[in-house]
């Protein structure tokens, strides 16, 4: 996969996050930084409202993915990041954003709040990917 292809099914992710807020919970993502921290809820609205069919392995992938896109495209606007495609486990390829030295897996944070431990915090994620970086 090429960077502009990376770049392109990011944003399309990002895009998918909007609409699917949307309709499933009239919640509207502006791509605006203060938007994110409405994520951490729109992960537990999805297991409030579709209870363990929230859980199965598809839809936890693609829940995931796009709002991991959607906070990773926010960043990368911020901090100049970069989608970076990691084949290192063929089985379980994965896409970071890459700032600086420092890699962040936002469809995995989302992953962890979604299934493993609802205080875990895409926001509070976030919010420390971008003290990383403040100078």
């Amino acid at each position: 996969m090429t960077p502009d292809e990376l770049n392109k099914l990011m944003a399309d992710c990002a895009s998918d996050a909007v609409a699917t807020a949307a309709e499933e919970f009239n919640i509207v993502l502006d791509h605006s930084p203060a938007s994110v921290e409405l994520i951490d809820d729109v992960l537990l609205s999805f297991v409030d409202k579709y209870h363990d069919q929230a859980l199965e392995d598809q839809a936890v992938f693609t829940i995931c993915n796009i709002f991991g896109a959607y906070v990773g495209e926010i960043l990368k606007a911020q901090l100049s990041g970069e989608w970076v495609y990691d084949q290192t486990d063929p089985n379980a390829p994965s896409v970071f954003l890459k700032v600086g030295d420092n890699t962040y897996a936002f469809a995995g944070i989302c992953y962890e709040r979604l299934v493993n431990d609802s205080q875990v915090s895409v926001n509070a994620y976030y919010q420390q990917a971008l003290s990383n970086h403040k100078h």
